[in-house]
């Protein structure tokens, strides 16, 4: 099993930055890809960041690229995602996610089926 905990959101200007901390326990936290996601009001939950177990692979939404990195620190169990040019289009709930002990067919690290463990959320948001 494994808990996520996020933190670091907060209300922030357009242009400015935020970084978001994800800290796990549970399962050895090298072991799995981690991802960030986030949810507006009345829309999906979407793919932001992944980053691979041991930090080698980053993956981001075409929304973020550029504006958005993602990191890990295995020894400290937390992922980061470092949020700069901030736009109010960026206001939403993040959530990280581990990825899921059982492979779902079709399922990727920009799905929301890849991962099977998620935190509670943290709310980000940019005014104008």
């Amino acid at each position: 099993q494994v808990q996520l905990v996020e933190s670091g959101g907060g209300l922030v200007q357009a242009g400015g930055s935020l970084r978001l901390s994800c800290a796990a326990s549970g399962r050895t936290f090298s072991s799995y890809d981690m991802g960030w996601f986030r949810q507006a009001p009345g829309k999906e939950r979407e793919f932001v960041a992944a980053v691979s177990w041991n930090g080698g692979n980053t993956y981001y939404a075409d929304s973020v690229k550029g504006r958005f990195t993602i990191s890990r620190d295995n020894a400290k169990n937390t992922v980061y995602l470092q949020m700069d040019s901030l736009k109010p289009e960026d206001t939403a709930v993040y959530y990280c996610a581990g990825e899921g002990l059982v492979k779902i067919s079709g399922s990727y690290y920009f799905t929301t089926s890849y991962y099977g463990y998620w935190g509670q959320g943290t709310q980000v948001t940019v005014s104008s």
